[in-house]
């Protein structure tokens, strides 16, 4: 079994200072669009910046789990605190799906009301800040979404809060040149649709993890058959495969040897080259083998794969 020591390095570590950078963005120009929103009577502008302030919120809680993922597994938390960062995507994605919902219903509340007069030279200023700043935050987050489920969770938020920005601006446009108020509420509503499938593709990524899924793009036949094909193994079961959290894949078997495996030599031989053979072709660092002995394997067999 490897297991890694000392502190964890994990993928939404790395990305940690760009996730304080996008956090102080997001911060200021939530505050833009908060008085902006009042300023110009802008619900668009106002969902906006809801959105915003959940953008934040999903930063700060990305960045404090990236730093409780990285202290050491010490007593009963023998992974340490990695599960943090799903924790926290979990709650980012809850959080947006609730926003979509809220923002949908403001929205078509007022579309059906008599709309109130906007200010659509102020509504298209403050939309040009929030794109340009929420342009500024994907940067930022790009490499990292990719690798981390928890920046993932965040990324997404900016992603929605761009497009949120694009729609306020277009709204902008439309009242400007038609006089046509109700484009302010069809914006909005325009925002929560475009909320709630990123919030849904990310709560179903954390389920995955939560639930033990084997990780995305791993076959668990090709695992067990690239495991069978070193020598001396028989057969391979009860084999699992998980992720702890972004990064890091862990997997657990049960191997039946020849007879002449179990030979101290032999043992290591066959350990050492299923451990490299589960790095080499799954980037698994971290795994479980339990060396069996081919006649204990009958019971086995008939209670697993």
């Amino acid at each position: 079994m490897s297991a890694p020591g000392g502190h964890h390095h994990t993928a939404g570590a790395v990305h940690r200072p760009r996730l304080v950078a996008a956090l102080a963005v997001t911060a200021t120009v939530m505050v833009v669009e908060v008085v902006g929103g009042v300023l110009s009577g802008s619900l668009a502008l106002l969902a906006d910046a809801g959105h915003m302030l959940s953008d934040a919120a999903a930063l700060a809680l990305a960045l404090g789990a990236t730093w409780l993922a990285a202290r050491p597994s010490r007593g009963h938390w023998t992974f340490g605190w990695q599960r943090a960062e799903i924790l926290a995507a979990l709650v980012n994605g809850v959080v947006l799906a609730v926003i979509g919902v809220l923002v949908l219903i403001e929205g078509i509340q007022r579309l059906g009301a008599d709309p109130d007069d906007v200010s659509a030279p102020l509504m298209m200023a403050v939309a040009a800040v929030g794109l340009v700043a929420n342009l500024v935050c994907l940067r930022l987050l790009h490499a990292g979404q990719r690798e981390s489920l928890n920046v993932r969770g965040a990324y997404l938020e900016v992603l929605g809060d761009l497009l949120g920005s694009v729609a306020v601006l277009v709204a902008g446009v439309v009242i400007a040149l038609t006089g046509w108020q109700r484009a302010d509420a069809v914006a909005s509503i325009a925002i929560g649709v475009l909320i709630l499938p990123r919030a849904g593709s990310l709560l179903r990524d954390v389920g995955r993890v939560l639930l033990e899924a084997a990780p995305e793009g791993m076959a668990l036949a090709s695992v067990r058959e690239h495991m069978a094909q070193v020598p001396g193994v028989v057969a391979v079961h009860d084999l699992h495969a998980w992720t702890i959290t972004s990064g890091v894949p862990v997997v657990s078997a049960h191997v039946v040897v020849e007879d002449d495996v179990l030979e101290r030599t032999r043992f290591c031989e066959v350990l050492d080259a299923l451990q490299d053979c589960l790095r080499g072709h799954f980037d698994v660092t971290h795994s479980t083998v339990q060396l069996e002995p081919v006649g204990h394997a009958g019971a086995e067999y008939r209670l697993h794969e």
